[in-house]
């Protein structure tokens, strides 16, 4: 019987699709292992300011943020060179607001990786001036929160790196891979992997069900309707995601009913990141009894848009960012699960060097990024940028940093550490092979 060119092709097609199935498989048993492991994201929604976030202290260095900042006295937005935070062994200060974050800087398990943000390829200055060289849309909020995200910068993804890492993972638990405290984010969206978002406090329990006579009813009905087969893919799907959701409820509400003694460490921060990392140490606290031994959260932190009052409102964000970071790591140190979680931060991009009117600051590009964790390399990585409005690492006259390290590299450190064979890392970060290195050393 004769074979038509286009079978030919479906064949083809299918082949190469199970034969790239089958490798993800091989490619993800490396991390069935019974170790646990959990990457946190905390991303800083608006943009976070990484210019007051780490200051250089010497003179050279603060010297020249300080003529291109501004003193505060005279409505720029630099800060005092007394009022930093001293990182022992280099040269660079945190805000005050940060302080807290000190003893984990001392302890080695903080790094700070300068100058990153969203990049198709390593750029110069010259490449930056072809338009075609550029991440799409950049300063963009939500172009570029989703480019940081996905990890693809020259085009939409409907997919995140997050998501791509759970794909390759599986379930292995309880309950999804991927968990959200705050809200649907396309980071933890995988091509077959389906997140979990849950409350930043409390349980998970079902709304309107159990307590009365007419409630207990409906629940019974809603379970007969999910027990139902429809006979077509919609139907199985919907239920699907309907039992996933029912059983994610039971477990966590079980999970977290009872009291826990990391609560009071989070004492006085009523915050919502507060609140969210809480709850994320938690569900690290009742891993064992959810069977996970892989995991991935996101943490939402916004209203670093600071356009306006930008040195007041950035020390208040601060203030919520650095207690809930220490409280967050006492947790873990206390739960003995400090070497198995790495945290890390995400934004859509720096802000300018030079203060915009109205005392704020506008949007940029590289940023400075912090990582916090037992397993971590403490210090600082990357290359610092040299803090000149119109020098040789602006994009503008307003110090925009043009990006050293890229959130591909960023991501795919981490993911290394989480356990993602390095073949399988440019499934999760496609344009990883633009870059000349793939592990920045930031962890041990």
């Amino acid at each position: 019987m004769a074979i038509s060119r286009r079978q030919v092709l479906k064949s083809a097609a299918g082949l190469a699709m199970l034969q790239q199935m089958s490798r993800l498989e091989a490619l993800a048993a490396p991390l069935a292992g019974n170790d646990y492991r959990a990457l946190v994201c905390i991303f800083m929604f608006g943009g976070n300011d990484g210019n007051n976030t780490v200051v250089p202290t010497d003179a050279a260095g603060y010297a020249d943020y300080l003529a291109a900042r501004g003193s505060s006295s005279a409505g720029g937005l630099a800060l005092s060179q007394s009022s930093l935070v001293p990182l022992n062994g280099v040269p660079y200060g945190l805000h005050a607001s940060l302080a807290p974050l000190q003893p984990i800087w001392n302890a080695g398990k903080l790094a700070i990786q300068f100058n990153v943000g969203t990049l198709n390829r390593p750029m110069s200055k010259a490449d930056y001036a072809v338009l075609s060289n550029r991440p799409q849309s950049l300063f963009s909020h939500p172009h570029q929160q989703a480019q940081w995200e996905s990890a693809i910068s020259n085009g939409p993804s409907r997919s995140g790196w997050g998501g791509r890492i759970a794909d390759l993972v599986g379930n292995g638990g309880t309950l999804p891979l991927i968990i959200s405290t705050g809200g649907n984010a396309l980071f933890t969206v995988g091509n077959t992997t389906t997140p979990l978002a849950i409350p930043n406090s409390g349980g998970m329990s079902l709304s309107g069900f159990g307590g009365t006579p007419a409630s207990n009813a409906m629940y019974q009905a809603m379970n007969q309707l999910r027990a139902l087969d429809e006979g077509n893919e919609l139907h199985k799907a919907a239920v699907g995601t309907m039992n996933g959701a029912v059983n994610a409820s039971a477990a966590l509400t079980n999970a977290l009913g009872g009291n826990s003694s990391i609560t009071s460490l989070f004492n006085g921060q009523n915050n919502s990141l507060a609140k969210q990392l809480m709850q994320v140490a938690r569900i690290i606290e009742a891993r064992q009894s959810l069977g996970q031994n892989r995991q991935i959260f996101f943490v939402s932190h916004g209203g670093y848009d600071t356009h306006s009052n930008h040195l007041v409102r950035h020390a208040d964000l601060l203030n919520q960012l650095g207690p809930a970071l220490k409280s967050f790591y006492d947790a873990l140190n206390q739960l003995g699960a400090l070497n198995q979680v790495t945290t890390f931060t995400q934004a859509d991009f720096g802000r300018t060097l030079k203060p915009a009117s109205g005392g704020g600051s506008d949007h940029a590009w590289g940023n400075h990024h912090l990582v916090m964790g037992g397993a971590v390399k403490g210090g600082t990585y990357g290359t610092f940028p040299k803090l000149l409005l119109g020098g040789p690492d602006d994009i503008s006259r307003e110090g925009r940093w043009l990006p050293t390290t890229s959130v591909q590299q960023y991501g795919a450190t981490l993911a290394s550490w989480f356990g993602v064979p390095a073949a399988a890392l440019p499934t999760v970060f496609p344009g990883l092979g633009n870059f000349p290195r793939t592990n920045l050393g930031f962890m041990a």
